[in-house]
């Protein structure tokens, strides 16, 4: 199994990594927790012109995939510059409609790999949340309750969250677009790929957070020498290297195993998902203790990215959710 990215994709990240740089991303971050999704929607179109969203959309329905490792590449620049957004739910939301039959889920697929709609999912299961991401901002909001998907027709009052920039409320109502057995399975696969690019993402924000932080130990200073000199503050950051490091052949492994169709794919999945979320947590506590006082400031930019860690630990999977299902897995086999 190739752990490692090929130049392409190595190019890809690099071109995002770019693009996402410039485009400002914490006013879009302190715009989107307001409600104002407008500088949300136009940095979406650009990230669909690169094809980020098409990648989860198989090509016969004018997408680039399914192409997990690419998906999973491109969600972890996303992670790095924080972008706000159901992100992990349009590519899931793709994932999900390209392995029904139903005619009207389908027609959905050309508007999200376009970028034209943004997407939510909500999977109604153990293990999952009665709510949907940013309902308030998506065209479409798929409900998946057992063997049915729906299309919701409204959302209840929008719910609090520690990262502003995420809102969350229940669906509400809907219109059935399909039922029957290959609903089950298609939302297993959905849930998978959400918990794929959810992985990824953390992955990015944490190596985000650790760059930021090595930055700011560097430039401050106490008894006249940078804090970055003492020895704990050293042995902290190391550490946090080190769960980062370790999570990313995890989340390449997860991916390829997706892009096989491997039946231990969801192992694979839950074993990324929890160490690299874990390794984010673990960025952003670092960041928090290292940047002081400062750290607590809505008005660092840093704040926007410790905050997103957090929810991204628990959703599409908690630690013990993810836990439990590497070991069932690992028993079963």
């Amino acid at each position: 199994m190739r752990f490692l990215l090929d130049d392409e994709q190595r190019e890809f990240a690099r071109a995002l990594d770019g693009m996402l740089a410039s485009a400002g991303t914490p006013g879009v971050i302190r715009s989107w927790a307001t409600g104002d999704h407008g500088p949300g929607r136009a940095l979406w179109g650009r990230l669909a012109e690169a094809g980020v969203f098409a990648l989860a959309v198989p090509e016969e329905h004018e997408g680039l995939g399914p192409l997990p490792l690419e998906l999973a590449v491109a969600f972890g620049e996303l992670g790095r510059h924080a972008v706000p957004g159901p992100l992990a739910e349009t590519a899931a939301a793709g994932a999900l409609l390209s392995r029904l039959e139903g005619g009207t889920a389908r027609t959905w697929l050309p508007q999200l790999a376009s970028g034209k709609a943004v997407a939510s999912l909500c999977v109604l299961a153990p293990g999952g949340s009665p709510y949907a991401l940013d309902p308030d901002a998506a065209d479409a909001v798929f409900v998946v309750d057992g063997d049915t998907v729906r299309l919701a027709e409204s959302h209840g009052p929008v719910q609090p969250s520690a990262d502003p920039a995420r809102r969350l409320a229940r669906p509400l109502g809907g219109v059935v677009l399909e039922q029957g057995p290959s609903v089950v399975e298609a939302a297993a696969h959905a849930a998978d790929v959400a918990a794929l690019a959810t992985a990824a993402q953390a992955l990015g924000l944490g190596r985000s957070l650790l760059e930021r932080t090595v930055d700011y130990v560097r430039q401050r200073t106490q008894f006249g020498v940078p804090v970055g000199s003492f020895q704990a503050v050293k042995h902290r950051l190391a550490d946090t290297l080190i769960a980062l490091e370790f999570a990313q052949p995890l989340v390449h492994a997860a991916a390829l195993a997706l892009a096989a169709d491997d039946p231990t794919a969801g192992r694979e999945v839950a074993a990324a998902k929890v160490s690299s979320c874990e390794a984010a947590y673990t960025a952003a506590r670092t960041a928090l203790q290292l940047h002081g006082a400062v750290g607590y400031t809505e008005e660092l930019d840093v704040s926007l990215w410790i905050r997103k860690a957090r929810p991204l630990r628990t959703a599409w999977g908690t630690p013990a959710t993810c836990r439990a299902r590497v070991l069932a897995d690992g028993a079963v086999r």
